[in-house]
């Protein structure tokens, strides 16, 4: 099979779209076509992939001949922007839409009746598991993802300076929206904290290991809950969160749920320095839970199949 997968929007190291699906599909023996912002992000196409640059928010018309060079001979089209379903080339394969943002019902109505969509029911959110993860530690604790007003930039700024009475340094790993950037960069200038700004997903990872704890701190527009919850189960680490993450952390019982209010997480924070034994009981309990039911490989070879199905392809010998 060959397969173009497209975004004008992401990073193109983006976990979900190369390291879990794209990667999925290389290694199942199929064809990749990708059309990413790869200048912009300065990035180096990954070995294997057939790559075509593409301007960061592309126009239509730019976007469509980017499509069109990308569709040719392929036998499915994924995009991850709604906004590219605008931008179809007129001769096209089978197209995929991963929904990645909210998106209202009618719109969802509409674009079900012409396409495949990608939903959390078809592809779930998962992440890498570590086999052996250490233990959580007690000197640092960890953000990763993207950092803006609505997840709790001025909050985890706020924790940082809290924190540097008791020893305990705050790591920020992820880019950053425009507007907040001016503030991370005085906080690292003075010394409260580490930002890193994006680091591909899997170094991330390992760069989190061994943290007292991993942070998700949305406010209620966020609608969604964050991946990186299960980032930080996979690699063993107590969540503290706000209520937009609670329902797996309540059902795991891996973490803390917070409000979003600096007392609120520094308080979390200071009890799971305090009590080792939770803080390991914590991170075992989500990790177990991730390697059950949120390990990427587990559902690679049903995504391979999926996809393969929607081009019209005799299902993958792996499907399950």
């Amino acid at each position: 099979m060959r397969a173009c997968v497209a975004t004008t929007v992401h990073h193109p190291e983006d976990a979900r779209i190369m390291h879990r699906q794209i990667r999925a599909l290389l290694d199942a023996g199929h064809e990749v076509t990708y059309v990413a912002p790869f200048t912009y992000f300065n990035v180096t196409p990954a070995m294997g992939l057939t790559a075509i640059d593409v301007a960061r928010h592309a126009s239509y018309g730019r976007a469509r001949a980017a499509l069109r060079r990308g569709v040719k001979g392929a036998d499915l089209l994924i995009v991850h922007e709604h906004r590219l379903l605008n931008a179809l080339p007129y001769r096209r394969p089978p197209v995929v839409w991963d929904i990645r943002e909210e998106v209202s019902p009618r719109r969802l109505a509409r674009a079900e009746r012409r396409h495949r969509l990608i939903t959390p029911a078809v592809v779930p959110e998962a992440t890498l598991v570590s086999p052996s993860p250490p233990p959580p530690g007690d000197t640092r604790v960890v953000h990763i993802g993207r950092l803006s007003a609505e997840r709790g930039v001025s909050e985890l700024i706020g924790l940082a300076e809290r924190l540097v009475p008791y020893g305990v340094r705050l790591d920020l790993i992820g880019a950053a929206a425009r507007d907040v950037r001016p503030l991370l960069r005085d906080a690292q200038r003075v010394g409260l904290l580490d930002w890193f700004g994006y680091v591909p997903n899997r170094h991330a990872l390992r760069m989190a290991e061994g943290a007292l704890a991993g942070l998700s701190l949305a406010d209620d527009t966020v609608r969604t809950a964050p991946t990186k919850i299960m980032d930080y189960m996979g690699r063993g680490l107590p969540v503290i969160t706000t209520p937009q993450g609670s329902a797996l952390v309540e059902r795991t019982g891996c973490g803390l749920v917070v409000p979003l209010d600096v007392d609120a997480v520094l308080n979390a924070v200071l009890d799971l320095k305090e009590d080792p034994v939770r803080r390991a009981r914590l991170g075992a309990l989500g990790h177990a839970e991730a390697r059950l039911q949120h390990h990427w490989p587990d559902h690679a070879a049903a995504f391979v199949n999926r996809a393969e199905s929607w081009a019209g392809l005799p299902a993958h010998a792996l499907a399950v």
